[in-house]
């Protein structure tokens, strides 16, 4: 898809109006010298040379490592594992499909171990596609499908809070990220076994089959992940135990994750479990699950991220924007996850009415003793907007007493930890100068998927979160050039209604924190993913978004006005008829 400047095409575009059809990518990485998707031989990738199977995975890994290039199209027909010392190279412009399995256990997916690599390098105008077999990339396969395979997921040594006198010992079928095998050695959730190749962490002390005795490394680096978007994944081995489309295990920050897109994920989009890993520039769209969700002392930061849910009828079970958790076995282990965001965009369904597999349908949801630091953000249109869980007592107390709840407020009123080194007067956890937008219940605690909790609208807590934490609140769809709804077929992927995810004018971040000069952050004098600055959206060209154009602030190159993804004789041939017309 080849890009250049807002002109006199993207005057024209707008003249003419705005179109809302589904935008084929059947010549991905044309840009790149790729053939056309269509013509491209498919690769079964257990018939590589090297493949080795692996008992007990549902699959193998590629002793040689790989390199896939946009020649050919490739099938991933079982679990494929990149073990340590082998890197899997994809060249821009390639796409990778996960066969489906009938039988839940051997569910496809791509995991790079502990000591693998992937070098995913895509370009904006050349990305990388990871989806399901069944999809023909002419941009109609439904976006209500989701749980078709696996997903992706990276293996680590950074450091995790896990200790198996907390966790339990893990159980076949039973893998949900939360067990070990040993302290700070845990098994992905999804993942049917325990065998080395689904492992992340390091074995910090004791006896395990195939471990030997280390320290965690923080800088430890996976790869490279760019421009790369993932699709239709989200394969379900039990309820509550499904493949997330990209599952980061104690990665380090070595790692490159930028420019990621989740599309249709039958669970959630992004699951971190530990570490220290960085992201940045991430699209999540129309998953069933939680967008972003932490676990088990993350550390990384992020900014510039993005969220969409799509209809409750395309996914029932959609739950949060955010779901952070420290320790979800209620052991207070260290460190606590503490992330740090800036720049999230972040848009509900209203959905109200809970399944059995949410825990509270909120744009930000606190659980255990996270702490963590979210800025300059929007969050529209769920239920909640921040929610923390509050219980001192019952089966999920902390040996120090406390939850989440405990670690943002400063309310001389709520009881102290007893034992923790964070927490009440020092206000761990931040949620500072947001915009909730159409959310019904801003501020609140102790939401479950059964009930919206109680609700806070007045006293010392809602003054420190409008007030002291400068929180805007925006009753219903009135923020000035911003715009939650939208109508889509969930079948034929078309919006006959966008939205638009830019607040023009900007939302001020005046008095408010600013992002750190780091080598990370980027700075940016607004609320919300996107600047309200005319030019072109960080999704635009290169992401599902623009090949759905559902909002108006995210679109394709605007010189295609066939919208085919090239720029070429036929838009000029689009144009010229018009040209000298005015366009008042």
């Amino acid at each position: 898809m080849k890009k250049t400047v807002y002109g006199f095409f993207a005057l024209l575009g707008l003249a003419l109006g705005t179109t809302t059809s589904v935008q084929a990518q059947d010549n991905l990485g044309a840009d790149c010298g790729c053939p056309s998707v269509a013509s491209r031989p498919e690769v079964i990738v257990t018939t590589l040379p090297g493949y080795t199977a692996v008992a007990g995975t549902f699959g193998g890994e590629l002793t040689n490592g790989a390199t896939f290039t946009c020649a050919n199209t490739y099938i991933l027909d079982k679990k494929i594992y990149i073990p340590a010392g082998q890197t899997l190279t994809i060249a821009p412009g390639t796409v990778i499909k996960g066969g489906t399995h009938t039988i839940p256990s051997e569910a496809t997916a791509l995991v790079i171990e502990r000591g693998g690599r992937i070098m995913a390098n895509g370009t904006e105008s050349c990305p990388i596609v990871f989806t399901a077999d069944a999809d023909d990339m002419d941009g109609t396969f439904p976006i209500g499908t989701n749980g078709l395979w696996g997903g992706v997921a990276l293996l680590g040594k950074a450091t995790n809070n896990l200790l198996l006198s907390n966790n339990g010992t893990y159980a076949a079928g039973a893998g949900n990220g939360r067990l070990a095998v040993g302290d700070g050695l845990g098994v992905l959730e999804g993942f049917a076994t325990s065998n080395p190749q689904d492992r992340f962490g390091v074995l910090l002390s004791g006896t395990v089959a195939g471990e030997t005795v280390g320290t965690f490394d923080d800088n430890d680096n996976s790869g490279v992940m760019r421009y790369v978007s993932i699709r239709h994944t989200g394969a379900i081995l039990a309820v509550g135990n499904e493949l997330n489309a990209l599952t980061l295990g104690s990665v380090g920050r070595g790692t490159v994750l930028e420019h990621i897109e989740i599309v249709s994920g039958g669970d959630d989009s992004i699951e971190i479990f530990g570490g220290t890993v960085d992201i940045k520039y991430c699209s999540i769209l129309f998953g069933n699950d939680d967008m972003y969700d932490w676990d088990l002392g993350w550390t990384g930061r992020g900014q510039f991220l993005f969220g969409m849910k799509t209809s409750t009828s395309a996914s029932p079970d959609s739950d949060n924007g955010i779901e952070g958790d420290s320790d979800d076995q209620a052991s207070n282990n260290l460190p606590r996850s503490h992330p740090k965001f800036y720049n999230m965009t972040l848009l509900g369904n209203s959905k109200a009415l809970g399944t059995s597999d949410n825990s509270g349908l909120c744009a930000i949801m606190a659980k255990d003793l996270t702490e963590g630091e979210i800025y300059n953000s929007v969050f529209a249109n769920f239920r909640n907007g921040f929610n923390m869980v509050k219980s001192v007592s019952g089966t999920r107390t902390f040996a120090a007493g406390g939850q989440a709840w405990h670690n943002w407020t400063n309310n001389p009123a709520v009881p102290t930890l007893a034992t923790a080194t964070t927490g009440n007067g020092t206000q761990s956890l931040k949620v500072v100068c947001n915009t909730f937008v159409g959310v019904t219940n801003p501020l609140t605690n102790g939401a479950t998927s059964a009930s919206a909790g109680t609700v806070i609208t007045s006293g010392a807590d809602f003054t420190q979160f409008t007030v002291t934490d400068k929180n805007d609140i925006v009753t219903g769809n009135t923020l000035p050039g911003f715009d939650y709804n939208f109508t889509v077929d969930n079948t034929t992927n078309v919006f006959s209604v966008q939205n638009d995810v830019v607040p023009n004018p900007a939302l001020s971040v005046s008095g408010c924190p600013t992002a750190p000069i780091d080598g990370f952050y980027t700075p940016a004098p607004y609320r919300g993913a996107f600047s309200s600055e005319a030019g072109e959206n960080w999704l635009s060209d290169w992401s599902f978004s623009a090949v759905l154009n559902h909002s108006t602030g995210i679109a394709a190159c605007p010189t295609d006005l066939d919208q085919d993804g090239d720029t070429d004789v036929d838009d000029f041939l689009i144009f010229a008829p018009a040209f000298g017309t005015s366009c008042n």
